[in-house]
């Protein structure tokens, strides 16, 4: 039919060294620029820091905090 399609993916990456206090600034580039993917490595999230998902609208939280003790921890 001569429709030609290129699908592009648009990601981010971060190391954030603890997400505490840059959760915010996170989420505003994210809504901003409308992003696919969004990696991020030493959350230092443990058991007990709620799935972030509800404030990411849109997005679905995987993640994989460091057992045992602070630091480490990805998310996407």
């Amino acid at each position: 039919m001569g429709v030609t399609s290129i699908a592009q993916l648009k990601c981010i990456y971060t190391n954030a060294h603890s997400m505490g206090n840059k959760q915010d600034e996170l989420e505003a580039i994210v809504q901003q620029d409308s992003y696919d993917v969004v990696a991020i490595t030493e959350t230092w999230w443990v058991d007990y820091h709620d799935d972030w998902h509800a404030a990411m609208n849109g997005y679905k939280l995987f993640r994989r905090d460091r057992q045992g003790r602070r630091g480490e921890g990805v998310a996407l």
